[in-house]
């Protein structure tokens, strides 16, 4: 069999202002990193689970190399889903990491999948 590796972004999710107000998702500079498929938190710290579900959606495709055209490449920020929270969630891709295919999933490669 070839190589089965292949390399994913690590990710960073902050919550950051974008304007005047109360922020009710959390506090200003919360965040989590995404590793692989294992989210971390800071020690002591909380995120909020409604801020996760609005960012969720776009972390498989934050993880994974984009085409500098793509939207996918240049839009960083997601909306709190609070439409009275001053506040943004910042996608920043600050790694890249290698994974085996063998390793993250009990399905093997097929002859045409390689």
């Amino acid at each position: 069999m070839t190589d089965d590796t292949f390399e994913l972004y690590d990710l960073r999710v902050e919550v950051v202002r974008s304007g005047p107000g109360q922020i009710y998702c959390g506090q200003e500079g919360d965040y989590f990193e995404l590793r692989g498929e294992m989210l971390h938190l800071p020690e002591g710290q909380g995120f909020s689970i409604y801020s996760l579900s609005a960012v969720l959606p776009l972390l498989a495709a934050k993880q994974r190399e984009t085409h500098p055209n793509d939207w996918m490449s240049t839009d960083a920020a997601c909306a709190c889903p609070d439409p009275n929270c001053p506040t943004r969630l910042r996608i920043t891709r600050i790694g890249k990491r290698t994974f085996s295919h063998a390793a993250t999933t009990a399905v093997p490669l097929t002859e045409t999948e390689e």
